[in-house]
């Protein structure tokens, strides 16, 4: 594996609430420069939960992607809160969002999206033994939270509002996690 580019350079295009925009200049090991742009989000990342009402049934939630100016059905999912820890943010994230929280939380995996250029991490977080605890959330409408069946995986994924990547891998991993024991 060839050594990392140096950064000779860095420089912020643009900064909203949500994204930082930077423009990196690069030398490659084999003296190439180029610029590179890269999308940084939070720096702690965000979660996405995978709650489990029982052993079969988990929950999602549809609400409105502005990305794709549709509604979509995905996991509960959320930032990071500077100082917040992992586990602690997935607990508020659900209550938030579906009106329960868990006794127990299980990180399964952290994963990028796009790491060309987006800086980001979703860390996914099985949660189990959910108790009712409604908290209000930032969202604009209330989210409608629908129960699906993890052996009905085959029939969400034929559905056209079910097409975030991060919720489908988190399903996958989920159900190979509860097959191992």
């Amino acid at each position: 594996m060839p050594a990392k580019p140096t950064i000779l350079n860095s420089q912020t295009l643009a900064r909203t609430r949500l994204f930082h925009i930077e423009q990196v200049e690069l030398r490659f090991a084999n003296g190439v420069e180029t610029c590179y742009e890269r999308l940084l989000g939070s720096p702690q990342g965000s979660v996405l939960i995978v709650p489990m009402l029982d052993d079969d049934t988990f929950l999602l939630v549809r609400e409105y992607a502005a990305g794709i100016d549709r509604y979509e059905l995905s996991l509960p999912k959320g930032r990071i809160e500077a100082g917040e820890e992992l586990l602690a943010a997935a607990n508020r994230e659900i209550a938030e969002e579906v009106g329960y929280a868990a006794h127990h939380l299980h990180h399964l995996t952290s994963l990028s999206l796009a790491p060309g250029y987006l800086g980001h991490f979703t860390h996914i977080v099985l949660a189990r033994d959910l108790y009712r605890q409604q908290r209000p959330g930032d969202e604009p409408e209330p989210l409608e939270v629908v129960p699906w069946r993890m052996d009905e995986l085959h029939t969400l994924f034929r559905r056209d509002d079910c097409t975030e990547a991060r919720s489908i891998a988190a399903l996958f991993m989920t159900r190979e996690y509860l097959q191992r024991g």
